[in-house]
């Protein structure tokens, strides 16, 4: 069990003109495919609308309803989605980089669940006193209460990515305790919403949503990127780091705080979307490598547009009911999480 934990990521592939050029490729083409995918989304639900016609609506041209529709509806939700999508992906694809396994992802280490019971603490007991904008901000320090703790608990001459992944897994249990022990007391009465939010789905959101999430994807995946280097030579194991002259724990720190903060915005715009970090990574890798700096902008692309894709089915598929984005995530990434078990399972 101790040797599948720790497998590192497959080597990345050999750097060149070749390899730059496939990347730009693949980010360009995934570029369009979210656009296109968006340009759908928006178009689609009770009310149809032509693509040309959304295009037209986006600009402020076309009929009155299909501007409100647009704008004030189907806009907000689906740039909500788009950008905890790609905050989830970027979170994920940090820690299977940090902690070098490829299991890794912030719902299944515990960062979300201590976001969540944050986030959930606030709705309850503070929006009124601090407003709806404080609520990223409760999230993420819940977030690092919860890196804190499993960085300390972890810590026996350095943090191994092995304890840190075995006592993440045990603080994502207590932290999915806590948040059901919040609804139970709920003194709102509103356990049906809470639940929804749990699950995670971008129902009804507006542009405060999007203003919320939208500083802290625009700061902190460019600032990952800038980590790019010291997220590759990692992977390489702590010793090769050090003597390549990479401060690892340091990095480590700033990385995880990074990761922290992407999931943590994402939580509290979109509720606990689950698996998008574990997904994401592992597609992105299938066609750039592990080289980091390849990886975070495709990651982050596959997983804008897994959360979009997964809001459009269940806007459309039951209608009139709308079934939470998170339901979707979690029946296909809870599967391939067992099939990532069974496949290392004589590893």
């Amino acid at each position: 069990m101790i040797r599948l934990l720790s497998r590192a990521p497959a080597p990345f592939p050999p750097s060149g003109a070749a390899q730059n050029r496939r990347t730009l490729a693949v980010t360009a083409g995934l570029f369009v495919l979210v656009f296109v995918a968006a340009v759908i989304s928006v178009g689609a639900g009770d009310m149809f609308i032509r693509p040309d016609r959304v295009l037209a609506a986006l600009f402020g041209s076309g009929s009155e309803a299909h501007i409100m529709v647009v704008q004030k509806l189907r806009l907000p939700r689906i740039l909500t989605g788009l950008l905890a999508g790609a905050a989830l992906a970027g979170s994920g694809a940090i820690l299977q980089g940090v902690l070098r396994n490829p299991m890794a992802s912030p719902d299944i280490i515990g960062v979300t669940g201590g976001a969540s019971v944050s986030a959930i603490m606030f709705l309850t007991y503070g929006i009124g006193l601090s407003g709806i904008g404080w609520l990223p901000v409760f999230a993420f320090a819940g977030g690092v209460l919860v890196s804190v703790l499993l960085y300390v608990l972890a810590w026996k001459n350095g943090a191994s990515p092995v304890r840190l992944i075995l006592i993440g897994i045990g603080m994502s249990s207590l932290t999915s305790a806590g948040t059901t022990m919040m609804i139970i007391f709920n003194p709102r009465n509103d356990a049906a919403m809470a639940y929804v939010w749990m699950t995670g789905s971008v129902y009804a959101a507006n542009w405060t949503n999007v203003a919320t999430i939208l500083p802290w994807v625009a700061v902190l995946l460019p600032l990952a990127f800038l980590y790019a280097r010291h997220v590759t030579i990692s992977l390489l194991g702590d010793e090769t780091a050090i003597s390549a002259g990479s401060p690892v724990e340091s990095k480590r720190r700033v990385l995880l705080l990074i990761s922290v903060g992407l999931a943590a915005s994402a939580v509290s715009v979109a509720g606990n979307v689950g698996f998008v970090g574990l997904l994401a990574p592992h597609m992105a890798r299938r066609l750039v490598g592990s080289n980091f700096a390849r990886l975070l902008p495709v990651s982050v692309l596959l997983g804008a547009l897994t959360v979009l894709v997964a809001d459009l089915a269940g806007r459309t598929f039951f209608l009139p009911l709308d079934v939470p984005v998170g339901v979707f995530t979690s029946m296909v990434g809870a599967p391939f999480f067992i099939y990532l078990l069974y496949r290392n399972r004589n590893k």
